[in-house]
């Protein structure tokens, strides 16, 4: 039965779904669920840091179950959008209603959109690549597989990569530098890629060209399907799917640094080079995401067999709580930069 808890996953589009049907103030359910009320469950549930032991380990990497738990997520979220849509375009709306339909469905892409699509664009098998790309799909997203895969961990916890939050860098200038970083690089990153199997920029075999051509035909069947509204709304929903992806990014890598090397190269990525929590709400919801030293430090590990680390540093607070504060700078300055490695600092400046 332990197995399930990540069944808890499903609870945020379950509680999108009541919103956006009952709407009226209930449209505000959601973000009031994921930013108000699991905020409270992890300070009052205690922080889990035990370890799977060997025989546990292998059995639970080689169940099933937990691939069905992250496969079922693909129906439920184009089924969340498709409700979204009928309900705003056969439906008399006023503005605020739209506004928490809006986030609602937003959060839903990033939790169980942007996130699960992380977690299978790690793995190895076609089928599960794919899914991952069409999760990206309705965040305007979908390069994040490229720059995620063979950029971001590559250069995690460095300068050079945009997805890792300097010392002292606020959220609000962090979304900007990071989504445009990260297009470029993915752009950039493609380009090595064809190059490198001796294909053209316009080779068939550049997938950046394919999810510009996904991502357009998403947009424009909202549009014939939906309408003007039911576009706006959908393209609305996945900005704020991807912000709360960059706000996850701006999290996990604040203010840490990797050192050079006599040769100039970095140090390879260790447990300390991202933040952790174990806080129990954050992590089954969001699929162990907050393990997220150990996915650093081996990224081929399925989310279910994560381990803790006590040498990685450890956020005082969950995920969903993490996200919250953030959003207020000088309160998470406050919190977080006495939390950093001194060291870590003299790197950043």
């Amino acid at each position: 039965m332990k197995d399930l808890k990540y069944l808890a996953a499903f609870s945020i589009p379950l509680v999108a779904y009541i919103g956006i049907w009952q709407q009226g103030i209930w449209s505000f359910l959601t973000p009031v669920y994921v930013f108000g009320l699991i905020p409270i469950m992890e300070t009052l549930l205690p922080v889990d840091t035990e370890n799977l032991d060997d025989e546990e380990r292998e059995s639970k990497k080689k169940s099933k179950i937990f691939d069905w738990l992250l496969y079922l997520n693909v129906p439920i979220v184009f089924g969340l959008i498709a409700f979204t849509l009928i309900q705003v375009t056969t439906n008399r709306l006023e503005l605020y209603e739209i506004v928490g339909l809006v986030f609602s469905l937003g959060i839903v892409l990033g939790s169980n959109g942007i996130n699960v699509a992380h977690e299978l664009g790690h793995r190895s098998l076609k089928h599960q690549q794919l899914l991952a790309k069409l999760l990206l799909m309705p965040s305007h997203y979908m390069h994040f597989y490229i720059e995620h895969n063979f950029g971001h961990h590559l250069l995690a916890a460095t300068e050079e990569d945009p997805a890792t939050a300097k010392y002292n860098q606020n959220l609000y200038s962090f979304w900007i530098t990071s989504v445009f970083r990260q297009y470029v690089s993915a752009w950039g990153i493609q380009k090595k890629l064809l190059n490198n199997n001796n294909n053209s920029f316009f080779s068939i075999k550049n997938d950046m060209f394919w999810y510009l051509l996904f991502q357009a035909a998403y947009l424009i069947s909202l549009f014939f399907i939906f309408g003007l509204a039911g576009l706006l709304v959908g393209a609305a929903a996945g900005i704020v799917g991807f912000l709360l992806l960059e706000t996850i990014n701006y999290i996990e890598h604040y203010g840490l640094r990797r050192a050079k090397k006599a040769s100039g190269r970095y140090e390879r990525v260790r447990e300390i080079h991202s933040w952790n929590s174990n806080h129990v709400v954050g992590r089954v919801v969001l699929y162990e995401l907050t393990r997220h030293s150990d996915h650093h430090y081996k990224s081929s590990k399925k989310y279910q067999i994560l381990d803790h680390y006590d040498q990685s540093p450890q956020m005082p607070f969950g995920y969903p709580t993490s996200m919250v504060l953030s959003t207020v700078p000088p309160l998470w300055f406050y919190i977080m930069n006495k939390r950093v490695p001194e060291e870590m600092k003299v790197l950043a400046v």
